[in-house]
């Protein structure tokens, strides 16, 4: 059985730049920074929620992760090995352990294969020997596991709603049992009544996996902070390729400290019209700055209303302030 708060997931200052190119010769003249130096662990069987806003480097994170972008720097650490720069024919053994659901559930499930086939495609993929017979008992265990009707295997994509094909997504991903399953703002796309729906049932996979002492990790990528803390146990909260806060989700809610937190948690809405009409917002100033020109020392410092002098000449590492709760800003010291 897996030991508590070990981690299946090690990123260590993680670095993923795009190049920009010009000319006939395609000469490089800049880079995209992504993601630029961040560090966070993700223990077996928890769920660790990134949020920020689009642009922020959320999603980079989600593919490199999965390998599918290659780090300029840096290390990711699976299951105690490092897959940061394993050669394609390496990492085909691994990516069995690890899965993706998408954010778009119209457009990520093949038109011109069956539900069935679909759900199915990752045990031929990795070669997961099974009988033909096994074969089909596993896929139509993979449709009821989700809420699905396995008689619905011989239809396709077009024939479901936006809730089943999601569905679809899900029994896909946990086709071949992985341990990581990396969502990709997966439910952005549904209507708000079955974004709960599909909410509550990653939540139930992930209670009933953790009974049969398997653990399942998820790393949930979303910009909507409701939905994070309904499903996260840690929340990592990222603005311009850099992670400004880390913690408990029950403790990010109670006590946002970085300023950038804060104004994110300003502006959730409170189903109670006397308590909205009071609180303070905080409004940011300006816009956020390119990934291709950002600002010196702390990236948020022109748009920071706690900001020094100091803020742009000096890069803010994530440092624990107590109780684990980790925020890069050198205005905020330990509680």
């Amino acid at each position: 059985m897996a030991q508590e708060n070990e981690a299946i997931l090690d990123v260590r200052d993680l670095k993923v730049y795009f190049p920009v190119t010009r000319g006939l010769l395609q000469r490089k003249v800049a880079d995209i920074k992504a993601v630029d130096g961040v560090t966070f662990k993700l223990l077996k069987g928890e769920t660790l929620g990134l949020v920020g806003e689009s642009g922020c480097g959320k999603t980079t994170i989600g593919r490199s992760v999965m390998r599918l972008y290659r780090p300029t720097s840096g290390q990711i650490i699976f299951e105690n090995q490092d897959i940061s720069y394993l050669p394609e024919n390496k990492l085909k053994p691994i990516r069995s352990k690890m899965a993706l659901i998408f954010q778009d559930p119209y457009s990520s499930l093949d038109p011109r294969q069956s539900a069935g086939s679909i759900v199915g495609e990752p045990l031929k993929i990795h070669r997961i020997s099974l009988s033909k017979s096994e074969y089909e008992d596993r896929v139509a265990g993979l449709f009821r596991v989700v809420g699905l009707d396995p008689q619905m295997s011989n239809r396709f994509p077009h024939e479901f709603s936006g809730g089943q094909k999601q569905r679809i997504g899900i029994a896909r991903a946990l086709a071949s049992e992985p341990s990581l399953i990396v969502c990709d703002e997966p439910i952005s796309a549904l209507d708000v009544s079955i974004q709960a729906q599909i909410i509550n049932l990653m939540m139930k996979l992930q209670a009933e996996i953790k009974g049969l002492a398997k653990g399942l990790a998820y790393l949930f990528i979303a910009h909507d902070l409701s939905v994070v803390r309904h499903i996260s146990s840690r929340v990592a909260v990222m603005y311009l390729g850099h992670i400004v806060e880390i913690t408990q989700a029950r403790a990010l809610y109670q006590n946002p400290l970085h300023p950038y937190t804060k104004s994110l948690m300003s502006a959730i809405p409170i189903p109670d019209p006397f308590v909205e009409e009071k609180r303070e917002r905080i409004i940011l100033k300006g816009e956020v700055p390119s990934p291709l020109n950002p600002p010196s020392g702390c990236t948020f410092h022109p748009r920071c209303f706690m900001a020094i002098p100091e803020c742009s000449k000096t890069v803010p590492p994530l440092h624990d302030v107590g109780d684990g709760h980790e925020v890069a800003c050198i205005r905020v010291v330990k509680m």
